[in-house]
């Protein structure tokens, strides 16, 4: 599966969606979007980032952009693996998000 380039930083670093993870500069930065309105530091991003829709970790993103991200990550999502442990994977994964959503962190 390939890349989606999404942007570049300020500092040069590309920003983009490799098998369904929001990447800085080829590093795991955040497999999931969060909303402005729901994100904790919202009021220090939206003050050094004034058009910040979403943050995907560390990396802030406008409504264009998070629907790109977004956009890739579904893509990703979409691409069955069929191999033993590929279905081992999506079990683990679905495993912590039940276990997330019933307040295990």
């Amino acid at each position: 599966m390939g890349a989606t380039y999404i942007k570049t930083t300020l500092d040069g670093r590309r920003v983009a969606v490799i098998d369904g993870w929001i990447c800085l500069g080829g590093a795991r930065e955040a497999d999931a979007l969060i909303p402005m309105d729901e994100h904790p530091n919202r009021q220090a991003i939206l003050k050094a980032v004034p058009g910040a829709s979403h943050a995907g970790g560390r990396l802030p993103f406008t409504l264009a952009e998070a629907a790109a991200v977004q956009g890739a990550m579904s893509q990703a999502q979409r691409v069955f693996d069929a191999s033993p442990s590929g279905i081992t994977q999506r079990l683990r994964h679905a495993m912590w998000a039940k276990a997330t959503a019933d307040g295990v962190d």
